[in-house]
């Protein structure tokens, strides 16, 4: 009999024969009448005076169930997606733009079920581009094909790598993660309730997802870059790339929300967009054992470094407020994609062994708040481009990220730079008058209330990085539900599109869109 058990409790750095015998304490069994136990879930409790695991386990139970067990159900079936094929396929080939998480995972699915996708990006493969990315926060050296926001592996190469996701269509969660570790993730990602990878292990699993793309059929080009479509009676019939024509009657527009000439060119093109709401803000680091003792109570190295996750309601005349892309162990990185516009980020190594932990704190904005720059749809870019020149500038115009002291933030007081922080590469100046002030009036007053709920963070050991700009796009491409623009034939897809957000949702959205495109085959 196969049995599913929830809320195992176990001590951080358990054993398999621990979580064993818990297993058969639970059942009221004997453990030799168990087998094939297999953890489903895991997560960390921290609710108690030190933090235990919490684990869902799937277990075969040799004889008869006892009456009255609590947090035991007969184990499920587990619903999974099965790929499907196309034999023989012998058409135009399906293009993907773009090799983020939604064009990765949508060229793998068209590859493996024989359509043979050619898959461009306009950046580097990961290799060469880390080294540029390096060279950028050395010495502030851009190039703007090529960089932390283009490139193969998306922007969230260079991020935390973090996997969790919202989304209730667990099977395509499920069959994402398999790819990842099936390329070189551990399998930890399986079972954590809080997984992540680390851009140090991505650098690693994404050529390794691009050689198993190419196995299956698939063609990757780098420096590739569209120029635009080819549209005729409002269905994709080609697009240039890099000069050169290419015949396809589909294509993926996989492009990530900071491609902003993509916009321009698919506004001119008449392809239905609207604008959206996304947050603004700024990056905050503070010192990680800060973090661990808030959260609980100390240091586990069993159990990594702690993360957090902050938010403030609307109070009056301050917006809401939630931290964002929380990265423990990390640093504070400068992204840019364009000469003079800059905007920063968070990163963490697969370890997350850094000594301070950073998070974005920000505040919605909405198209009501930019109604009056330029073309309607695409006025959020407009207004991101205003905070990112700001920034540019109080930065020194070397792409050395702006930065203040917390305290000198509120008082709007001049500040020096902590010598322990993670961003070298800043410079400290004036952060008010970077933001707009209704994000900058939340900021000051939701910033230290949120902090003080956290027990013993110093809000004198807080620091500020400017500006935190693109956490999503302001920008939607319009598409109908089977995933289509009203242009036939081209699938706007992941965060570019305005339909996703991280990793996971961008990816599932990948998987998605290629298996209607398949279905259509």
């Amino acid at each position: 009999m196969k049995l599913k058990i929830n809320q195992l409790d176990l001590p951080p750095g358990y054993s398999p024969e621990q979580l064993l015998k818990a297993a058969a304490k639970h059942l009221r069994c004997d453990p030799a009448a168990l087998s094939n136990l297999q953890t489903l879930r895991r997560s960390i409790d921290a609710r108690g005076r030190s933090p235990r695991m919490t684990l869902t386990v799937e277990v075969d139970l040799a004889g008869s169930l006892r009456n009255g067990l609590r947090n035991v159900e007969k184990a499920p079936s587990v619903e999974r997606i099965v790929p499907p094929v196309v034999a023989g396929f012998s058409g135009r080939r399906p293009l993907v733009v773009g090799a983020g998480p939604a064009g990765l995972m949508a060229a793998f699915a068209l590859a493996e079920a024989g359509l043979k996708p050619l898959l461009i990006e306009r950046g580097e493969a990961a290799a060469p581009r880390a080294k540029r990315v390096e060279s950028f926060w050395k010495d502030g050296t851009l190039d703007v094909e090529s960089n932390v926001l283009y490139g193969e592996g998306g922007a969230g190469l260079f991020s935390d790598g973090k996997l969790t996701s919202r989304s209730k269509d667990r099977p395509r969660v499920r069959r994402l993660l398999e790819i990842f570790v099936a390329s070189g993730a551990s399998p930890d990602i399986l079972i954590d309730a809080e997984p992540h990878i680390g851009s140090d292990v991505l650098e690693e699993l994404v050529p390794a997802l691009r050689s198993r793309i190419i196995e299956l059929g698939g063609e990757v080009r780098f420096g590739a870059r569209l120029d635009r479509l080819e549209i005729e009676n409002g269905n994709v019939r080609g697009a240039v790339i890099s000069g050169e024509e290419f015949r396809t009657d589909t294509c993926v527009l996989a492009t990530g929300h900071s491609a902003r000439d993509i916009y321009e060119m698919l506004a001119e093109q008449g392809v239905p967009l609207e604008p959206k709401g996304f947050a603004v803000g700024v990056r905050l680091e503070i010192p990680q054992h800060r973090i661990d003792t808030a959260q609980w109570g100390g240091s586990f190295p069993n159990l990594g470094k702690a993360s957090f996750r902050l938010t403030r309601r609307e109070e009056e005349n301050a917006r809401s407020c939630y931290t964002f892309c929380m990265c423990p162990g990390g640093l504070v990185i400068s992204c840019a994609s364009s000469e003079g516009l800059m905007t920063t980020n968070g990163m963490s190594l697969s370890k997350r062994d850094k000594p301070m932990g950073n998070a974005a704190f920000l505040v919605p904005v909405m198209p009501s708040d930019f109604p009056n720059l330029g073309k309607p749809e695409l006025a959020g870019i407009e207004f991101q481009k205003k905070m990112e020149a700001a920034a540019f500038a109080a930065g020194g115009s070397d792409y050395s990220l702006p930065a203040q002291r917390l305290v000198d933030f509120l008082e709007g007081a001049e500040s020096d730079l902590p010598s322990e922080r993670s961003c070298t590469m800043a410079r400290p100046a004036q952060l008010r008058g970077l933001l707009p002030e209704f994000v900058e009036h939340t900021l000051r007053s939701a910033v230290p209330k949120m902090l003080r709920s956290m027990r013993g963070v110093q809000l004198d050991e807080a620091l500020l990085y400017a500006s935190e700009t693109r956490s999503s796009s302001p920008v939607r491409i319009v598409r109908d539900e089977e995933g289509q623009s009203v242009i036939r034939g081209l699938y706007p897809c992941g965060e570019g599109a305005g339909y996703a957000g991280g990793i996971v949702s961008s990816g599932i959205d990948g998987l998605r869109l290629a298996e209607s495109i398949v279905a259509t085959r």
